[in-house]
């Protein structure tokens, strides 16, 4: 049997087990090597020069560009090395907002924890970079070039995983910056709000966009009655912010945290998602039936709704019109809590806990609006729920489990494992039939490709199903689709983000690359605990037909849990004016 290779990292022998760079297998070895513009997720870039190594007998290089070879020997930590990422350091600082206490980003900046632990004491450069406006023309995130350190890890993301291309880098020297085309705004851009820049992003320059003033508002508000819905994937998110392990499932002490921080009811977005399987599962059984409008693309995610809009218009028909679990919730609870409650409708507040920056658009959609104003009021990401438990001062890990309230605080698994990618499909094929047993068969809880394709057989019928993760992923697909359905798909499921919901900007920032499988390994441990399994199985989903809804797929049901979607304007195509001489 063949010795493992190995190579030298400052003395001792590492295994070189497949690593794509130096940086992967230093960080595999417990040396923590800092850098800013690499990412696991991400195509290397090379450009922030901190992740400097020396090899013997070559010199200084960057590590995450450097493949591991067997007998290479290099030094992590030499006092060059050190001095020249200080200096990088002090540089960014120089051209960096230095108003970091005010800054969201907080403790999870990589700016200043490296500047901490590189010893950065103060700044020798003075600065002379412009100071430059804030983008807050998007619902799903702002945009502060102060704080950016082009690193073009949002860049990259925008192209390799949401495949937009709507962020590039723009001028030269101290100008330089990240933009929009033509410098436009976010809003007037393709951006679908999938925030898939703000989750990468290493410092405070993309962010997603606050509500939490809002809602403190409404909660001190004694006229209003406040509920709350919690999406699957938070439960399984939240406690990373307050030291816990990913994929820790915290329901109970999310709902004890929801109730001290003054919300009147806390309810799951699980519930809903039962009810959406109930009706997708309807639409897409009568579709097969009429070989009419196949393949059935989920809706489930707003950011991927929106890239069919905007992109793939005429496939705008084969989308489900089944609205997201989060629209579901908000147009049943406009109708039946301000009499269970006993709120008037106008002072009803119904708020949203969210893995998902694209959820922020989605709520503001004229079509989830009524008399009384949006479905959902205000949606919070993960990070500004963990924020908001730290301002009231709660010991998140100490708080006694709660339970949610009824009767939409009850689902079955199969609500669960939509936050990860698969999950949507496997609770349909569960509710009509084709698969029965609970632990996350189809659901992506260990390390899925982008695109993964499967059979199952429903009835006599063998159905040819897709289950995509990452928009530039979906796209290509999509263009298969449209050029005849080659493969004769029946259903395609598309989450937005890496791995699903789980992956959401929204969630608290994390550098691990195993931390969505960890979440989607939390939700399906969630899926297994519970007794039931398929959504039909929901008495609660069915009293909610009993008395409103009539039978899945009536007209009551179109009435209240479906929409219509429809083609989105892109920005002109016309050259902007570039004032000045050419060449300046």
């Amino acid at each position: 049997m063949s010795e493992t290779p190995t190579m030298m990292v400052d003395g001792r022998a590492i295994p070189i087990a497949g690593q794509r760079n130096v940086l992967e297998l230093c960080r595999e070895a417990g040396i923590e090597i800092p850098s800013f513009c690499y990412h696991s997720d991400l195509s290397v870039f090379g450009a922030c020069r901190l992740c400097l190594v020396e090899v013997e007998g070559h010199g200084v290089t960057t590590s995450c560009t450097l493949v591991p070879e067997p007998g290479l020997r290099i030094h992590t930590s030499t006092a060059e090395i050190r001095d020249m990422r200080k200096v990088g350091v002090e540089l960014l600082l120089a051209s960096h907002d230095m108003s970091c206490p005010t800054c969201p980003k907080g403790s999870h900046c990589k700016l200043q924890n490296l500047a901490r632990r590189l010893g950065v004491r103060e700044v020798p450069f003075p600065s002379a970079t412009p100071h430059l406006p804030v983008d807050r023309s998007s619902d799903a995130i702002e945009i502060n070039p102060n704080r950016c350190v082009l690193c073009g890890d949002c860049v990259r993301a925008c192209q390799e995983i949401s495949g937009t291309g709507v962020l590039d880098f723009a001028h030269r020297g101290n100008r330089a910056t990240v933009s929009a085309a033509f410098g436009r705004s976010l809003a007037e851009t393709e951006c679908v709000g999938c925030g898939q820049c703000a989750r990468v992003c290493p410092t405070g320059a993309i962010m997603p966009r606050s509500e939490v003033e809002n809602v403190w508002r409404d909660l001190d508000d004694p006229r209003k009655t406040v509920v709350v819905q919690i999406a699957p994937a938070v439960r399984v998110a939240i406690g990373e912010a307050f030291g816990l392990a990913a994929g820790t499932v915290s329901t109970g002490q999310l709902t004890a945290a929801l109730r001290r921080l003054g919300f009147d009811q806390v309810y799951d977005t699980a519930f809903a998602a039962d009810l959406t399987v109930v009706e997708e599962t309807e639409e897409f059984t009568r579709r097969l039936a009429h070989d009419e409008r196949l393949p059935l693309l989920t809706s489930c995610c707003p950011a991927w709704v929106q890239c069919v809009e905007r992109f793939h218009p005429g496939l705008i028909d084969n989308l489900s019109s089944c609205r997201s679990p989060q629209q579901m919730f908000g147009s049943l609870a406009r109708r039946l809590l301000p009499e269970r409650l006993e709120s008037s409708p106008e002072d009803l507040v119904v708020v949203s806990i969210m893995p998902c920056t694209a959820k922020k658009t989605e709520a503001r959609r004229p079509e989830f609006a009524g008399p009384e104003g949006p479905d959902v009021d205000h949606v919070l990401t993960t990070r500004e729920l963990a924020r908001m438990i730290d301002e009231r001062g709660l010991v998140f890990d100490e708080l006694a489990p709660e339970p949610m309230d009824l009767p939409m605080g009850f689902k079955t698994g199969a609500g669960l494992v939509f936050g990860a990618t698969g999950g949507v499909t496997e609770a349909v094929l569960r509710h009509a039939g084709a698969v029965r047993s609970a632990g996350g068969e189809l659901q992506g809880a260990g390390d899925p490709e982008p695109v993964r394709t499967l059979s199952v057989a429903l009835g006599d019928r063998v159905l040819k199903l897709a289950v995509v993760h990452g928009l530039a992923r979906a796209r290509e697909l999509m263009e298969e689709i449209e050029a005849g359905n080659p493969d004769g798909y029946d259903l395609v499921e598309v989450m937005a983000c890496p791995g699903g919901c789980v992956g959401g900007a929204g969630q608290p920032p994390t550098t691990h690359p195993g931390a969505c499988r960890a979440r989607a390994r939390g939700l399906a441990e969630a899926d297994r605990s519970r007794q039931l399994h398929t959504s039909g199985a929901n008495h609660l989903v069915r009293e909610c037909y009993d008395e409103l809804l009539e039978t899945p797929g009536s007209e009551a049901a179109h009435d209240l849990l479906h929409t219509r979607y429809h083609r989105r304007p892109r920005p002109s195509d016309e050259l902007a004016v570039v004032d000045g001489p050419a060449g300046a």
